[in-house]
């Protein structure tokens, strides 16, 4: 396992206030996450990690209405501002309004650590990331210089290596590895499609959100070790990066324990391959420097 004191950037978290944005997807989602999390929370959760404590995370939008993406930037930033762990953004955007985007692309880049988009696409129907529209909107944001996560459903996978092939211009992040169908015990068409996703190069991914897709009887480091170690090894430690999709964890985890389980599965790596997974690939994937760098160079 890696040292404990090594450095950690938790490259997904998410913060909500449901006094001031409206989460349609929290109604129903449970009392562990319908309350408020904000920054003092994510602290009491990483003081479980002991002394791998993260010292930043990136933000990912938390999917309230879409008509709020530009203020819940801006909110974060403020939280930033003040205090907040926050090392950068990944604010929502609709991207199938395709160049329409432009005018709310121009918008969240005057927020600072703003540095990629997201449209959460998990729940759209066949088609949706291959239609003119939204591969005309990706490309509209990759002009920006902004990086595109992207968090699917294992069936929509094969729609993720057309769209990522289509646009070898852009920078995509694959969400929880796709969230593979744990429950089934095997890889199945999971580990072809990730292939294929890793086979292009403007692809990197996140090592999270596998507790959750997991049935209870599956939550055991050994379980969800060989997912890990797949992703880890077809990607690289170059273009992967640890991540915790907290405070979803928490219906299925605690902190401490999915730290853990990232570190096993780094095991055999060397010490500057695991800092990269840890730390360094989403400090460089998430620069928002980089981006403004690259804008006003534009």
């Amino acid at each position: 396992m890696q040292p404990s004191a090594q450095r950690v950037v938790d490259a997904h978290v998410h913060l909500w206030d449901r006094s001031r944005f409206t989460y349609a997807w929290l109604d129903g989602a449970g009392e562990v996450l319908e309350r408020n999390f904000g920054p003092a929370d994510l602290a009491l959760s990483w003081a479980d990690a002991g002394s791998g404590t993260p010292e930043s995370a990136v933000f990912v939008q938390a999917d309230c209405d879409a008509a709020q993406a530009l203020d819940e930037a801006a909110w974060v930033q403020g939280l930033a501002d003040a205090g907040a762990p926050i090392r950068a953004i990944v604010a929502a955007a609709s991207l199938e309004l395709g160049d329409g985007v432009a005018p709310h692309l121009d918008a969240l880049c005057t927020v600072p650590l703003v540095s990629g988009v997201r449209r959460l696409t998990q729940d759209e129907a066949p088609g949706f990331m291959t239609t003119p529209e939204f591969i005309e909107g990706v490309a509209c944001a990759a002009g920006y210089g902004l990086s595109i996560d992207l968090c699917v459903r294992s069936r929509q996978l094969p729609e993720v290596a057309d769209l990522v092939e289509a646009l070898p211009q852009a920078q995509f992040v694959l969400d929880h590895l796709g969230k593979p169908r744990i429950e089934e015990g095997s890889f199945g068409t999971w580990a072809s499609d990730i292939a294929r996703i890793a086979a292009s190069s403007n692809v990197r991914c996140k090592l999270s959100g596998l507790a959750t897709e997991a049935p209870r009887d599956r939550r055991q480091i050994d379980d969800l070790l060989p997912w890990i170690t797949f992703g880890l090894e077809t990607f690289g430690p170059e273009r992967a990066m640890f991540g915790s999709d907290w405070p979803v964890l928490t219906l299925a985890a605690d902190y401490g324990w999915w730290l853990d389980c990232v570190r096993r599965a780094l095991g055999n790596v060397s010490p500057a391959d695991a800092q990269r997974v840890m730390a360094g690939t989403a400090e460089q994937t998430y620069d928002p420097i980089a981006l403004r760098r690259k804008v006003g160079s534009a």
